[in-house]
């Protein structure tokens, strides 16, 4: 189909309901791209070619996306018919006995899923790199540089037009991340405002969430009202929203008042081509109409990424502890990368009372970002330090977690900005607003008060209207996907 990039999701759904195109043709497209693709992104693993088939034979459910080409992360979002890998060689081929609600959620949107995309051990890396795959995911601007993480293939498969859309998740920024890496659009939901179970309560104390990256807004806000809501027996829930997403963004927002911050949120320098990108977009944001004022965020930033970090070495431990007991085994030498390993060590360290100081902190942080919040609507910032990094720069070998996540050179300084609304729980959300002088997409962040998603996500379709980003895409795909169709024998998959 030389058209399908010419669609998002909605439009694809489209096509399809006017039987312009049948689900069957949208999979083969989506097929030959990944087996003309996945040589050299990896973005794309655990194929299932046929379980796509049969679902397509058995009659899709007549949801927002029904017969469109999805992907579900290598990490999380358990399904029966879809092992899981989890990113390490000790989870690999990970079965699961029944489905997550947050699948049978995707599912019932009338999508199909054909297989998986990459993600780092334990998902807590800024780059996809792990082990257990042919190699480190690329990005399809660049493929000397990383697509992000942890939902790092989902970003790569998106960008390169595998899919239009595909699942992720957030502990730290693992939607956002990518999607600045990639130009695509990425939001991560107030805490809590999609279902965890039934295998697990919460993720990282709260601060993990799923999400899913996308070309549009209007995909991400039809797939997000398609799965909000707590199951059953969820420990707490999001507050309600008003009207819906997609009801969201088919009318202007309200003017705002937007803080502007164009360095860390520790006054500390970033790089020129994302102060740029924060500079342009507020002065868009001003020509809108919105009130835009400088503004830096006073909280105890440091002492939040110390506590994240501590949080999710004892998540990582427990998650590797679980796999251990499942096997009926100890831990061997070649079963985990240097940094989850490390991840243990500290974890080992801690003991309940210093977890739960930690959970303390994070709570203690949230109520100092609602602060920032009495006077502004909207907090706008660059979504990373940098551009996107290069391959190798935070692989994980090395077995120092605590310098790789907030040492000086670590995962915090390149990324100062997201994990702050994990650990806050408030909606945040990072948008294509800008390309390097080398083609390398520079993502904005945009946050709000807890529990503002509608507004939030209004002022992103209103930028998304005011600059379209949809159809810019890698100028190197096209050569791309004509050699490696060149090059790779039909029928392989």
């Amino acid at each position: 189909m030389q058209d399908y990039d010419d669609y998002d999701a909605t439009g694809l759904a489209e096509l399809v309901a006017r039987k312009a195109v049948s689900p069957e043709e949208l999979l083969d497209e989506a097929l030959r791209r990944t087996e003309a693709l996945n040589p050299v992104l990896h973005a794309v693993v655990n194929l299932r070619a046929d379980t796509a088939r049969k679902a397509i034979a058995a009659g899709l459910p007549r949801g927002p996306f029904r017969g469109v080409p999805f992907l579900l992360k290598d990490l999380g979002a358990e399904a029966v018919d879809y092992p899981s890998h989890n990113g390490s060689r000790l989870t690999k081929d990970t079965v699961y006995a029944r489905d997550s609600t947050i699948f049978e959620r995707i599912r019932a949107t009338g999508v199909v899923t054909f297989g998986r995309t990459t993600s780092p051990e334990g998902g807590i890396g800024p780059v996809t790199e792990a082990a257990v795959y042919d190699g480190p995911t690329r990005n399809p601007w660049d493929t000397e540089h990383t697509p992000g993480g942890s939902s790092g293939g989902s970003g790569a498969a998106v960008a390169a037009g595998i899919v239009p859309m595909a699942h992720g998740s957030d502990g730290g920024g693992s939607v956002r991340i990518p999607a600045s890496s990639c130009g695509l659009f990425g939001f991560k939901s107030t805490r809590a405002r999609f279902p965890d179970g039934p295998y697990a309560g919460e993720g990282w104390a709260g601060m993990a969430i799923d999400g899913f990256l996308s070309r549009s807004v209007r995909d991400s806000a039809r797939m997000m009202d398609a799965c909000a809501g707590r199951d059953a027996g969820a420990p707490y829930d999001a507050p309600a929203l008003a009207s819906g997403f997609a009801a969201a963004i088919s009318r202007p927002p309200k003017r705002l008042r937007i803080g502007v911050c164009d360095t860390t949120f520790d006054g500390a320098a970033i790089h020129d081509e994302c102060r740029a990108a924060v500079q342009d977009t507020a002065a868009l944001l001003e020509s809108l109409g919105h009130d835009v004022v400088p503004l830096r965020p006073a909280a105890d930033h440091r002492g939040m990424m110390r506590a994240w970090t501590r949080i999710v070495a004892c998540g990582t431990a427990l998650g590797i502890r679980k796999a251990l007991a499942a096997k009926g085994r100890e831990l061997g030498a070649d079963d985990l990368e240097g940094v989850s390993r490390g991840a243990i060590r500290l974890a080992d360290t801690l003991s309940g009372a210093d977890y739960l100081e930690a959970v303390g902190k994070i709570h203690a942080y949230g109520r100092e970002m609602a602060a920032v919040f009495e006077d502004i609507d909207i907090l706008l910032s660059a979504t990373l330090a940098e551009p996107p990094a290069r391959i190798g720069r935070f692989a994980h070998k090395t077995e120092d977690y605590e310098a790789y996540r907030t040492g000086p050179e670590g995962v915090f300084a390149y990324s100062p900005f997201c994990a702050a609304f994990n650990a806050s729980g408030q909606p945040a959300v990072s948008v294509p607003m800008h390309w390097t002088a080398e083609d390398l997409p520079v993502g904005v962040h945009l946050a709000g008060p807890y529990g503002a998603d509608e507004v939030l996500i209004a002022l992103c379709a209103e930028l998304e209207q005011a600059r379209p980003w949809a159809q810019r895409r890698p100028e190197t795909l096209p050569e791309m996907l004509a050699e490696a169709w060149s090059a790779v024998p039909t029928g392989v998959i």
